[in-house]
């Protein structure tokens, strides 16, 4: 084999080394296209959980603020009636 000829298999040869990397593996375009859909998925979950966080953060403001949402707490969520009211149960039948 002339010179030419074993130049010219190694300069093929690291073609398609670098053709492999560019298509396959970590860092391909594959590999970099995941990667971005992941980013896009977590932004969304960050976003749901950004405006859970204020909900939150607003249901603490009113906690702390005052005694009124404390007491609509706890006749919602508890039950809770005051002293001399009279609490009514409505209970609807099941229909055949």
């Amino acid at each position: 084999m002339t010179a030419y000829k074993i130049l010219l298999v190694l300069l093929v040869i690291t073609l398609l080394v670098l053709q492999m990397r560019l298509w396959i593996g970590e860092g391909s375009y594959a590999h970099v296209d995941g990667l971005e859909k992941k980013v896009v998925v977590e932004e969304v979950t960050n976003s749901v959980k950004n405006e859970r966080n204020e909900v939150l953060r607003a249901e603490i403001r009113d906690l702390k603020s005052g005694h009124g949402s404390i007491e609509e707490k706890a006749r919602v969520e508890l039950g809770l009636i005051k002293e001399g009211e009279t609490f009514y149960l409505l209970v609807e039948q099941d229909e055949p």
